[in-house]
């Protein structure tokens, strides 16, 4: 699929596939029925490596790059990534640390367009989350619970969402409403969501 078929589109679906040295993810645009059909992006990348750079190519030869993520400083708990299209820059999303203590929030700027906000949907299930992640034995076991994300204009107005589809696997989906946003960095920040949460 084409970067313009891809930006028409307004629903994907990212399915993460957990193994003991990668971390990998597949991206499938919609069917138009709510059901994976063909795939955008595939990721396969080194645990110990995935906070650093992410590369997003356009199918599993890993032969053409779709997009790239990049940490602007190896550690730091509120850094920014740069995020890449056709070696251009298309954006910048980043973790807001002080609002993420109660409740994961980030924020994405593409040039020329009002910043979005993303934000756990629901605030009690973040807090429990944040319970059960530190409680003995019980923080080691999966979080079954659904959480979501919401995409916000600084008008309020919600712009899309990024929705844990299943209980026990990693499968996701992330709808889109306004036009105007890259796919690309979206679809790069949606991988991240998981990626860089440890989801």
């Amino acid at each position: 699929m084409d970067v313009g078929g891809i930006q028409a589109q307004r629903q994907f679906h990212i399915h993460q596939k957990v193994t003991m040295m990668v971390n990998r993810y597949e991206v499938f645009a919609d069917t138009g029925s709510g059901e994976p059909g063909q795939t955008v992006a595939f990721v396969e990348q080194k645990r110990m490596k995935f906070k650093e750079e992410v590369t997003l190519y356009t199918d599993d030869s890993r032969k053409s790059v779709f997009a790239a993520f990049k940490a602007r400083k190896i550690v730091d708990l509120a850094s920014a990534y740069d995020v890449t299209g056709d070696g251009q820059s298309i954006g910048v999303f980043g973790k807001k640390f002080g609002k993420s203590l109660l409740r994961s929030t980030w924020k994405v700027d593409q040039p020329g367009l009002p910043a979005l906000t993303v934000q756990e949907r629901n605030f009690a299930l973040a807090l429990f989350r944040r319970v059960w992640e530190v409680l003995p034995w019980i923080g080691d076991l999966p979080f079954i619970w659904k959480y979501h994300f919401d995409f916000v204009d600084p008008d309020g107005r919600n712009v899309g969402s990024f929705d844990k589809k299943t209980r026990f696997r990693d499968h996701y989906v992330l709808r889109i409403e306004d036009d105007r946003y890259d796919r690309r960095l979206l679809l790069a920040h949606a991988v991240a969501l998981d990626a860089l949460q440890s989801r």
